[in-house]
């Protein structure tokens, strides 16, 4: 279980989620809405191209809901969605360590400025940069998280 502390109180992050999405079929393609919430839309060319993106939207907006503290609504019910003759409700479920994990460990560029002659230094014994970095980084900061 994934725990977090919120205004001094121990809050439980879930870790599986599941949606009901209207899969809008036009002829440029298949359009994805969750009516439970708003702006999370997305689309496809094909039906599994639409539920694989349908997948990631779910996931980096509730992620992001997570991340801003918003309370996160429940689903609707099946047989309260309402659908027109182009359209069908699909359940999207997403697991959320996974996608947690892949958002927090993402790369990030920096560029930083060292003197030219410790860099020479470096390339002549093949020194990996980025790894120098986190690994000084982790250790200035007493951190060992995600040592990847």
């Amino acid at each position: 279980m994934n725990f977090e502390y919120l205004k001094g109180c121990l809050v439980m992050k879930k870790e599986k989620y599941i949606y009901p999405a209207t899969f809008s079929f036009d002829n440029d393609g298949i359009s994805v809405e969750f009516p439970d919430l708003p702006g999370c839309l997305t689309c496809g060319n094909n039906e599994d191209e639409a539920l694989k993106m349908a997948k990631d939207a779910l996931g980096l907006h509730l992620y992001g809901m997570e991340r801003d503290h918003d309370t996160i609504p429940s689903p609707s019910s099946l047989k309260e969605m309402k659908t027109e003759s182009n359209q069908a409700v699909i359940l999207v479920d997403v697991w959320m360590p996974v996608v947690r994990d892949q958002i927090e460990n993402r790369a990030i560029k920096k560029t930083l400025t060292i003197p030219k002659w410790l860099n020479d230094i470096a390339e002549n014994n093949k020194v990996n940069f980025s790894q120098v970095l986190q690994s000084a980084l982790k250790d200035h900061l007493g951190v060992n998280r995600h040592s990847n």
